[in-house]
């Protein structure tokens, strides 16, 4: 009988990492999946992937996913799905933390996690640049 094939690992929902990492130390090679963990007024890159569409699952909080500047507000336990080329921003305008479970992949049922395009704001044009050559937005102002 074969070796089962399984890999465990763990996020860190209270962590300071906006991003953690969770295809890499699994082995998934068919899709993406992240944690995203934003405190209150932060944010992710404007941003678009060529191939991939993204699902957003999110775990705690309250997210306003941007769609080509358009706000849809989600709750714990709500989903949204952005296909590839759709520009989306995720950001965290609510009162308490944001837990976000992001789970990526291609029509070829492939993952690719270099294929997104970014840009420093919305008023930026342009074909955009790979996403980390962009810096993470600074945090939304205080009211």
């Amino acid at each position: 009988m074969p070796e089962p094939d399984v890999t465990l690992t763990t996020f860190i929902p209270d962590g300071d990492e906006r991003l953690q990492w969770l295809g890499v130390p699994l082995g998934v090679s068919s899709f993406g999946i992240n944690v995203i963990t934003l405190r209150p007024r932060q944010r992710m890159r404007v941003h678009l992937h060529e191939r991939q569409e993204e699902v957003y699952v999110v775990l705690d909080g309250e997210l306003t996913l941007i769609v080509e500047g358009a706000e849809h507000r989600l709750r714990r336990g709500q989903l949204a799905r952005v296909g590839p080329a759709t520009r989306r921003q995720v950001v965290n305008r609510g009162p308490e933390r944001l837990v976000l479970l992001v789970v990526g992949a291609s029509a070829a049922n492939t993952h690719e996690s270099r294929d997104a395009r970014a840009w420093q704001s919305w008023e930026e044009s342009g074909d955009g640049r790979p996403a980390l050559d962009v810096a993470l937005p600074e945090d939304l102002p205080a009211n």
